[in-house]
């Protein structure tokens, strides 16, 4: 009891903001149950926190001023001895220049640095002050998070092996190095036993998985996690398209627990500009490979990348481009404006495209992808769905059928009466069946059944 009250009498409140994408929240939900192992209290805001964290993104132009506004908000909260942490891949590329420009920092840290974060944060809670050393490397490891909301994210794989030419992922994350099987299925069980109904796969190339075992690969690891026990489903992000086996969608098709849906980042599908971009593949093994995708797992939704206005890329090329996504007609498709990186072989080749450019063949991708989503929505109209309930907020409830990954895809909306919502007594995580009855660009309106 004593050391209990030790514990509770010097560790401090402690908050992190997270930025970027969801190999990012795992990080931060990692650090956080690590955290309180070690006697801190987590709090949701920020404000009332003695250490304030900031798990950062510097991805693109836009994500690293995203994670520089978000800092300089947070510093304006130092006051009374809060002390102001950074770390993350923005953090990593930029340490001296954050450092000089945003004095209100008082540390940074870069990728795979928990342990030492804790450490320094048990200095401050102590009322010392640890100067930061250099960057050390720490393995993959286990540790339990909470879930968020139905879902939960586990990264399967850390890193990257891949030379596309715009990407500082493997300069600020290293090469690819997989999380042993044993750790992810344990963690996959703890989400399960808390109450997960979805468990999404993430990782920079999550096909790579395995790739240091002859013997375990990601089907074997898919089978595994299928056969625990419990009402659950599995999502795939991030495969890597020519890595994409037939014995892998054979899995999927036959595994009821793994969602029909499958996102395959492809960046373009010139052939010019995929060798600009260091990218693998052509025009014509993309095409052969979405067919082949379409004929062994029926009813699939497809989910892609593209990016616009890469170095080179002339409206000849965009228009093939366009002509490509107007042919495979994908269920959910993301565009991004090329980034200028730092250190990347892109950024030193020539013909590098206007903003107003980039602009304009952004929008219009996404004005044909809009029509394309509601063309297929429509067609949901009248056919029942399993979904997961999201969100409950009085009379409407928001869930997610297995064609939509939670916070980049649409929604299924339903409305209740207040008398209908009373009885349902639905709470957030249930599988439930649902109609659908309307359909918006993105979204589509539905009944419980």
């Amino acid at each position: 009891m004593r050391r209990i009250h030790v514990i509770i009498k010097f560790m401090a409140k402690i908050n992190i903001t997270t930025l970027g994408c969801p190999k990012n929240q795992v990080d931060s939900e990692h650090l956080t149950k690590a955290f309180s192992s070690q006697g801190f209290l987590p709090v949701d805001d920020a404000g009332a926190a003695d250490i304030i964290l900031v798990n950062t993104c510097g991805f693109i132009k836009d994500a690293k001023e995203e994670s520089i506004e978000e800092i300089l908000n947070l510093s304006k909260l130092k006051k009374g001895g809060k002390k102001l942490i950074v770390f993350g891949c923005l953090a990593k590329r930029y340490k001296d220049e954050l450092m000089k420009d945003i004095p209100e920092i008082d540390a940074i840290f870069g990728v795979g640095e928990e342990e030492r974060i804790i450490e320094h944060c048990k200095h401050l809670a102590f009322g010392k002050r640890l100067k930061t050393k250099e960057d050390t490397k720490i393995p993959v490891t286990y540790r339990p998070s909470p879930i968020a909301s139905s879902y939960a994210y586990l990264k399967i794989a850390e890193g990257c092996n891949k030379k596309c030419t715009f990407c500082v992922i493997p300069s600020i994350r290293g090469r690819f190095r997989s999380v042993d099987s044993v750790q992810i299925l344990k963690e996959a069980k703890e989400y399960i036993r808390k109450g997960a109904r979805e468990l999404i796969l993430v990782a920079q190339d999550i096909t790579n998985y395995g790739k240091e075992s002859e013997k375990y690969n990601l089907v074997s690891l898919l089978r595994d996690m299928a056969a625990i026990k419990g009402n659950f489903r599995i999502r795939l992000l991030y495969l890597y398209p020519t890595e994409i086996t037939d014995e892998l969608l054979e899995c999927i098709a036959k595994e009821d627990k793994i969602q029909k849906y499958l996102d395959i980042p492809l960046q373009h599908s010139e052939d010019r500009i995929l060798r600009a971009m260091g990218r693998r593949g052509t025009r014509k093994e993309y095409i052969k490979l979405i067919r082949t995708i379409r004929k062994k797992i029926p009813g699939v939704a497809l989910r892609t990348t593209f990016i616009v206005g890469f170095p080179g890329e002339t409206e000849e090329d965009f228009h093939g481009l366009v002509d490509f996504i107007e042919e495979i007609r994908f269920d959910r498709l993301g565009v991004f404006k090329y980034s200028k990186e730092e250190g990347t072989p892109a950024s030193k080749l020539k013909g590098h495209v206007p903003e107003k450019t980039k602009d304009r063949r952004l929008d219009e991708i996404m004005s044909r992808q809009a029509a394309i989503s509601l063309e297929k929505n429509r067609e949901l109209i009248g056919k029942r769905y399993e979904a997961i309930i999201e969100e409950v907020d009085g009379n409407i409830v928001i869930a997610r059928l297995y064609s939509h990954a939670p916070e980049i895809d649409g929604v299924v909306i339903i409305e209740q009466s207040a008398d209908s919502s009373r009885r349902s007594g639905i709470k957030i995580g249930e599988i439930v069946t649902v109609e659908i009855t309307d359909a918006f660009d993105y979204d589509v309106k539905g009944k419980l059944v």
